[in-house]
């Protein structure tokens, strides 16, 4: 990386913002960037019950492409360590997800932390996924394996926990997941993560292994329940039975080791799994412009995995 982009970057980490006294005003931020652009954004939204008991209903927002070229319906949770982030701030990045794949995309607007910690989101995001998973057409859609979950960060762990919850209990299982540089595992303290990602990345740029820490005490407050296969996906127990699986890592992404060795994983338990690491990217890339390379590099293999041909790094 050019010296003086990283040293640009250092010093925007060494201003981060603290998560746990910030979180609010972050959230306005968020929606005020991505308001910006707004009349081309307008897009029709529904919802599904959640699975919290109380009959909660969960706003979901789907985004057409300008061109369909494809049937499937990208099922997508959203990043932001459980705590920022939502279908307003995320309208630009689905937006363009749904152009650049030619298929719609439905984004879950799931509860944040801490105002509802742990379990709430994932119960929002596993209700979503079981009842579009047990009735396609709700969305549209001929059969379920025309449903692919996508979720990047924080929400690539929710989607990953939801494809494990989805096989212990009996559910229809996606046929297809993509992960964009998730959450895995629960220690991010450079002294005691066992990935070298963390001490290499933890605090040069954009995300931080102090935030990582923030997110996590107010998502999972009890840190017993951090080493739970539904916090931290790459410590379950067993992985058989997922679905074909799209790993996507960020070079220069803390989390970039958890992701892989997830990658390893899955495919250690017999699943399908293909890896791509996006070289001189940092975490949180699929939010870019269009024209930035390492979003074009991320979609040429989504492409690739929804056309079902192999987009590089097999894992098995």
């Amino acid at each position: 990386m050019n010296p003086l982009l990283r040293l640009a970057l250092r010093l925007v980490s060494a201003a981060r913002f603290d998560v746990r006294e910030d979180y609010a005003r972050v959230r306005r931020m968020q929606r005020q960037l991505a308001a910006l652009p707004t009349a081309r954004y307008r897009m029709p939204t529904w919802d599904t019950f959640s699975d919290s008991g109380d009959g909660r209903r969960v706003p979901v927002r789907v985004f057409t492409p300008r061109v369909q070229r494809r049937e499937e319906l990208l099922l997508f949770f959203h990043g932001g360590g459980w705590v920022t982030g939502d279908i307003e701030s995320y309208t630009p990045a689905c937006a363009t997800m749904a152009d650049l794949t030619g298929c719609r995309v439905a984004s879950v607007d799931y509860r944040l932390a801490p105002e509802h910690p742990f379990p709430a989101g994932l119960e929002d995001c596993y209700g979503t996924a079981r009842r579009l998973l047990e009735d396609p057409r709700r969305a549209g859609l001929t059969a379920a394996d025309q449903i692919v979950l996508v979720g990047d960060s924080a929400g690539g762990n929710l989607a990953a926990v939801v494809s494990l919850l989805l096989r212990e209990q009996g559910h229809r299982v996606p046929r297809r997941q993509i992960l964009l540089y998730p959450v895995t595992h629960w220690d991010h303290d450079p002294a005691t993560s066992p990935f070298e990602s963390v001490r290499r990345h933890g605090e040069d740029f954009r995300l931080t292994s102090t935030e990582m820490r923030d997110y996590f005490e107010l998502y999972v407050p009890d840190p017993e329940l951090r080493r739970s296969r539904l916090v931290s996906p790459l410590m379950a127990p067993d992985l058989t039975g997922q679905p074909d699986t799209l790993m996507i890592t960020a070079e220069l992404d803390l989390l970039c080791d958890e992701g892989e060795a997830y990658a390893q994983a899955l495919a250690g338990a017999g699943n399908r799994v293909q890896l791509r690491r996006v070289e001189n990217a940092l975490h949180g890339f699929i939010a870019l412009p269009r024209f930035a390379r390492p979003l074009k590099d991320a979609y040429e293999v989504i492409d690739a995995f929804l056309d079902g041909d192999p987009p590089g790094s097999a894992v098995s």
